[in-house]
């Protein structure tokens, strides 16, 4: 490893700076990426943007920071947005179905949940409906919901019969089922 030495020699002191270069060298880089911000035009936001919308499915609030991110702002923020609308990389209700299908199968997360997510991301109330219409049949979704009490109830220790219901049911409720149909299931269930 090599060591840099610099010297200051003034009428009033003496300094003697000795550095690792690799230390200093870190630390250069450091300063010139926080001096030297990258500025970039709208046609290249633009093209970064298409292909970030075309890795996954985005909502416009991921967009948003992303533009704001490379330092886009005002007018030239919003027509990059119309045209990510306009020719197809981003649309709000193909994102709110990939979403709910997602965290509905994978997952394995109830309405509740899964609407105050898309809540979060600033999803239309209309996209929102018309997405957990489309992809949560009432019959998988009771049967999602009984699945996951059937595997919770197999992890838990408790002897107690009142405090396991308790427990199954305040786990189904975290993951966002209604409170209704989870003591309609554990009604029926074996406890």
């Amino acid at each position: 490893m090599h060591i840099l030495r610099f010297f200051i020699d003034s009428d009033d002191f003496n300094i003697d700076f000795t550095f690792k270069s690799s230390f200093f060298l870190y630390f250069s880089k450091k300063i010139n990426n926080y001096s030297m911000k990258k500025y970039i035009s709208t046609d290249e936001a633009l093209v970064k943007l298409q292909k970030y919308c075309a890795f996954q499915e985005r909502c416009h609030k991921e967009v948003r920071s992303k533009l704001l991110n490379l330092n886009i702002f005002g007018d030239d923020l919003e027509s990059i947005i119309s045209t990510l609308i306009e020719s197809g990389f981003l649309n709000e209700m193909r994102y709110a179905t990939a979403f709910v299908r997602g965290k509905f199968k994978i997952k394995k997360w109830g309405k509740f949940k899964i609407t105050r997510e898309l809540k979060k991301n600033q999803i239309s109330e209309y996209c929102i409906k018309k997405a957990l219409e489309s992809e949560i049949p009432y019959e998988d979704y009771l049967a999602t919901l009984e699945d996951i009490l059937k595997k919770k109830n197999k992890t838990l220790r408790e002897k107690n019969s009142f405090k396991r219901t308790q427990k199954l049911a305040k786990f189904a409720e975290s993951k966002g089922f209604e409170s209704f149909l989870i003591w309609e299931t554990l009604k029926d269930f074996k406890i």
